[in-house]
């Protein structure tokens, strides 16, 4: 990981390796229901929707992505449900400084089912992963299956997310919760 920080890249952090400073800040939500299911969020839709509620990224906020697929958690479509969050769009707030994000959707990317249908239009096979993947260039980590983002103010509260330690694991779980300024 790394890559665009450091020659050659070091290697990839492991869950119990995050620095827990990051997992303490304030929050910023993106509303991005408006997306069809399947869309992949650039980095322009990212600098719109900041432009849109007037908020500048600071390093270290956590950015909490609202897609249409958090109505959808419980149903059997919710692993098909939400955009998700492309290269583009992931690099932009990495270098911004942001190194945790969350989304409500079930991963990330845009649900793979739509990432399969592109690739195979396109052979472009680069198209898997994407958003994952830009922590090559940049280390961070997101959060999946987050709920009730619709009910979070676009910033002024703060996101506590301490990840379960599992030694030498590349994900693991958290109790995310956000405490809204009053």
């Amino acid at each position: 990981m790394n890559h665009a920080l450091t020659p050659g890249g070091e290697p990839s952090s492991t869950i119990d390796q995050v620095p827990l400073d990051w997992c303490y800040q304030p929050g910023v939500k993106l509303d991005f229901r408006k997306f069809e299911n399947g869309y992949v969020a650039t980095a322009k839709d990212v600098e719109d929707e900041l432009k849109r509620i007037g908020h500048e990224l600071k390093p270290l906020e956590i950015v909490l992505i609202n897609t249409a697929a958090g109505k959808r958690y419980g149903h059997d479509d919710y692993w098909e449900s939400g955009c998700g969050m492309g290269r583009e769009a992931t690099l932009y707030l990495l270098e911004r400084g942001v190194r945790v994000a969350g989304t409500d959707a079930f991963g990330w990317d845009a649900p793979f089912r739509f990432t399969a249908d592109k690739i195979k239009q396109t052979g472009d096979a680069s198209l898997a992963w994407e958003g994952h993947k830009a922590g090559r260039e940049i280390g961070y980590f997101h959060m999946e299956k987050l709920h009730n983002l619709e009910v979070l103010p676009s910033d002024n509260f703060q996101v506590i997310c301490f990840p379960t330690k599992i030694a030498g694991a590349s994900a693991g779980w958290t109790r995310a919760i956000a405490l809204i300024e009053s």
